[in-house]
């Protein structure tokens, strides 16, 4: 079983320097043109001006954005083949959850085999365990497993997470044992797994808005973790996490990923908020590829985990270029297919329903790859989650693909926990496990496609209202 350190894609984006991967990391230039600040690159680009835009600037970018970005929004009516498909896709997802996690603590296996076996180290994930409180959520509202059951499973685990996982300042380990909570592999207090693991305490905490347990439980997690703490003496970047052997790591969430749900976690922190000022801290970077121009940051996951909880539809960023984030990874998504499709000459296993590419395993291990721009690495495997995690997104691409995906090559892929996490229709390799962040995010953007149910839960939280005030959202 390959150990997922502190290289993991949860630390990619900014940790890719640190991981000495060359030229993972885009600063791209935000260059304003014709006074709009819309921002334009040929897959590199400088480091944005800084503009002080008057009102009518700012409002004439906001409007024009919203017309722009009015078509990418999803139109698609699911047919009943479709529905069937995310139907049978979920169900296989959230087994995992169901199957992989200690009924008595909670704490979700970072992976296991395709066939559910494991190769007895009992590893967890504290993003895992994150995903693992939301999927219960959505199986005990489609009527999976018995919302009794749901509710005792989310009572064991956040009880576990508050007495028995160690903790630093709030934020906990990366890696721990399923069994006892403890630290394991040396793993850091990372910033982003503990921000994914509130994110799936606040959604059961929005589901059982009316258990007075579990919104206790749930308010007492949150409420403990210091963000003013991981700033390390900074006035808005946090670190991507603290060791007991280094200390604080070095590298900070400094320009656009997955981190927008941990900024918002620490705006509207109840008890240890950070400052408004901290969501104007971090540079937006950009990248124009296939005729779209978008954030960017690497591997299409920096585009779909924030959103698997954050409701960020028809919002607009409050700092030039007044990014759309919504509409931002739909961009995202679409020119991460061209990109694939430029690829298929040399690995003609990509096509039009057969592409995606994500950090994931590979024949060669773990690989913090995708595109574009182009990871030096690829080698023609095939990530379904890429395709899986944007189902909110662009689910008149997605949608075909995974289909496609799963009737081609059939049970070789496609199996108890629905996609293993990556196989190489060039060579035939097929990885022999999945990965529960993977299926989380797959799982989640196929129920916010479907119903918007996990947005809807998330958002309940006041504090997420004081967290887009903060940050200036604005529609």
């Amino acid at each position: 079983m390959f150990k997922r350190k502190q290289t993991d894609k949860t630390q990619i984006g900014p940790c890719l320097n640190r991981a000495g991967r060359p030229g993972a990391l885009l600063l791209a230039a935000l260059a304003l043109s014709s006074g709009l600040g819309l921002f334009s690159c040929q897959g590199v680009a400088l480091r944005a001006p800084t503009l002080v835009p008057t009102r009518t600037t700012t409002a004439a970018v906001r409007q024009n954005a919203a017309q722009a970005n009015a078509s990418l929004y999803p139109q698609t009516t699911l047919s009943r083949d479709d529905e069937a498909f995310l139907e049978d896709l979920s169900r296989r997802s959230f087994r995992y959850f169901l199957e992989q996690a200690d009924p008595k603590t909670g704490l979700v296996l970072d992976r296991a085999h395709t066939d559910g076996s494991t190769n007895g180290e009992r590893i967890a994930s504290t993003a895992a365990t994150g995903f693992g409180l939301t999927a219960l959520c959505i199986a005990a509202e489609r009527g999976w497993i018995q919302p009794s059951t749901a509710r005792e499973r989310v009572v064991n685990t956040l009880t576990f997470l508050l007495k028995r996982v160690p903790h630093q300042h709030g934020w906990m380990p990366h890696f721990i044992d399923q069994a006892t909570g403890e630290r394991r592999w040396q793993s850091e207090y990372s910033s982003i797994d503990t921000a994914l693991l509130l994110a799936g305490v606040l959604s059961a905490r929005g589901y059982f808005q009316h258990d007075a347990e579990i919104v206790a439980l749930a308010s007492q997690l949150y409420q403990r973790v210091d963000f003013k703490w991981m700033l390390n003496g900074h006035a808005g970047l946090l670190s991507h996490g603290w060791s007991p052997e280094q200390g604080f790591i070095p590298t900070r969430w400094d320009t656009y990923s997955e981190h927008l749900i941990l900024q918002m976690l620490g705006l509207g922190s109840p008890t240890h908020a950070l400052p408004p000022s901290a969501w104007q801290s971090w540079q937006r970077t950009g990248l124009s590829y296939g005729g779209y121009t978008y954030l960017n940051a690497g591997p299409l996951f920096t585009h779909q985990f924030s959103h698997s909880w954050l409701d960020l539809r028809h919002l607009h960023d409050s700092v030039p270029p007044y990014t759309d984030f919504f509409a931002n990874s739909v961009k995202a998504t679409r020119a991460h297919k061209a990109f694939n499709l430029s690829l298929a000459p040399e690995f003609p296993g990509y096509s039009d329903t057969i592409w995606g590419i994500t950090a994931s395993d590979s024949a060669k291990g773990y690989v913090a790859w995708g595109g574009p721009p182009r990871s030096p690495e690829i080698d023609g495997t095939v990530v379904p989650c890429a395709a899986g995690g944007s189902l909110m997104f662009s689910p008149e691409i997605t949608i075909p693909a995974l289909r496609a995906m799963a009737a081609r090559y059939g049970a070789k892929i496609y199996g108890r926990y629905s996609f293993s996490d990556a196989f190489n229709p060039n060579t035939g390799w097929v990885n022999p496990d999945v990965i529960g962040i993977d299926l989380g995010v797959t799982l989640l953007s196929a129920e916010n496609l479907r119903t918007g149910h996990v947005w809807k839960w998330f958002m309940r939280n006041p504090e997420m209202a004081k967290a887009y005030k903060a940050a200036g959202l604005s529609r």
